[in-house]
């Protein structure tokens, strides 16, 4: 089933963001190689693509796993949940509509 993972920044992220990074998006690779992740990405903190020093507020992560738990599991393992980039996580179930 799929799962939306909704991730909200504390203040001041940038920092912490660019740190962990890379193993971030290593996290999501693997998923994406295993034809299990949707879609993934930021939420900048402002109306642009490029935020520059704004940051970012958040992000989405949408992807298929077998349970809920398993889900709040890899979600909890998350780099950037581990460096502090994240006030707060919530894990869902998510049913694909369109397209």
């Amino acid at each position: 089933m799929l799962y939306a993972i909704i991730s909200e920044d504390v203040n001041d992220s940038l920092e912490r963001r660019l740190a962990a990074r890379p193993d971030h998006l290593a996290r999501l690779e693997a998923l994406r190689d295993e034809g299990r992740l949707v879609l993934a990405g930021p939420h900048p903190a402002i109306d642009a693509n490029d935020p520059g020093d704004a940051g970012f507020s958040g992000s989405l992560v949408v992807a298929e796993f077998d349970n809920l738990d398993a889900a709040r599991a890899w979600a909890d393992a998350d780099p950037y949940v581990i460096a502090g980039v994240y006030a707060k996580v919530t894990v869902k179930p998510f049913k694909k509509a369109l397209p």
